[in-house]
């Protein structure tokens, strides 16, 4: 499975999170021939015999129409979602709704020139793939599967060729941690990538079998990548790691960096944006989460209108409201800016709306950032 958004375009239209989400991510499947250590799915070699079929997930994509404008973007995911026999036909399917479509496939044999070459075809805005190392014995040692390696690298090749951009979603463990540099040195020298996207382990599904980096360690590394982000010749986000945009405030204002010049950084466009705050999951089953790594079932698209969901449900109405939150997130003078990984704070207490233990920072302790 791959993780992390694949959006070409995050414009700020006028959007209220609580109602319109930025981002819909789509399980499509759970069929997956990978067996990564850290799969948040667990994914199988076979779909389940309950997802969505043809009809049900067209009348589920239909459903996203009620959100309005500024429509999300939908992110087709998995499992892999080229295992999915009706891929194509959903993808226009969505696109004849208006819907902009990005995809995260896994790195099988599915993965060809020719398949990439058809997804753009049909109108894929960008494609996501997964790299976990800089070579071949460090990123298939996670993804538990010989040749991966190569067919990403060959992948990011070919959408370099067709013109299609590409974000690299980066899992970043214990693991993965050294390696860190050596990867960024292979995606700035090896092809066009549009954005890289750290994606902070949390230990959900096959991932409780990783470490995560401590936050002395994390907070070490999210300062390297603000750094490496002002110069880097494509994007650089990170994902389940919202206290980045903390540290990014505090480095932003102690450069001297002007507020106007802070809303053009990429790090601005994800302010506010946190787990089922400006994004929302729908499983293979049509289950609705708050998002893929926040396990709290708040619906199904089959019986419920997942608009419906979004903006009244309980759950979600906390999710949206940062002074519903405890412990420091709720004390937090960035509260609104980051709000913490609520899917962290639920993985590691059971409360969604507590303390990310992720983040060191003491509220009130320094004056918080205006942008």
């Amino acid at each position: 499975m791959v993780v992390a958004s694949t959006t070409p375009n995050m414009s700020r239209m006028a959007r209220d999170f609580s109602r319109n989400p930025m981002l819909v991510y789509w399980e499509m499947t759970q069929a997956c021939g990978l067996a990564c250590k850290h799969c948040r799915a667990e994914a199988m070699p076979n779909p389940h015999p309950l997802e969505l079929n043809t009809e049900q997930s067209e009348r589920f994509l239909k459903q996203l129409l009620g959100f309005g404008d500024p429509l999300p973007h939908l992110i087709l995911t998995g499992g892999d979602p080229l295992s999915r026999k009706d891929i194509y036909p959903l993808i226009d399917y969505a696109n004849g709704l208006g819907l902009e479509v990005s995809i995260t496939p896994s790195a099988t044999p599915e993965l060809t020139n020719d398949a990439i070459t058809k997804l753009k075809e049909h109108g894929i805005q960008s494609l996501g793939l997964s790299l976990d190392g800089s070579c071949a014995e460090k990123h298939d040692a996670i993804r538990a599967v010989p040749g991966t390696f190569e067919r990403t690298m060959e992948a990011a090749r070919h959408c370099g060729r067709l013109g299609l951009p590409i974000q690299v979603n980066t899992l970043v463990a214990e693991e993965t941690a050294d390696d860190l540099p050596a990867i960024y040195n292979l995606l700035r020298t090896s092809f066009p990538v549009m954005r890289w996207s750290l994606f902070f382990l949390i230990s959900v599904g096959r991932g409780k079998a990783l470490n995560e980096v401590t936050p002395e360690e994390g907070e070490s590394i999210m300062r390297w990548v603000f750094d490496l982000s002002m110069h880097s010749p494509f994007q650089v986000k990170t994902t389940e790691a919202p206290s980045y945009r903390r540290i990014a405030i505090e480095k932003m204002h102690s450069s001297g960096m002007a507020t106007p010049e802070m809303k053009a950084t990429s790090v601005y466009k994800g302010f506010q944006i946190r787990d089922g705050h400006g994004i929302v999951f729908v499983s293979h089953l049509g289950d609705i989460y708050p998002s893929g790594f926040l396990p709290l079932h708040c619906g199904n698209v089959r019986t419920g209108s997942l608009v419906e969901v979004y903006r009244n449900s309980d759950i979600f109405r906390g999710l949206h409201s940062p002074d519903q939150f405890h412990g420091n997130c709720g004390a937090c003078e960035y509260s609104h800016i980051c709000g913490g990984s609520r899917a962290r704070a639920y993985a590691h207490t059971g409360d969604a709306l507590g303390t990310d233990p992720f983040c060191l920072y003491e509220p009130g302790s320094s004056a918080p950032g205006r942008a």
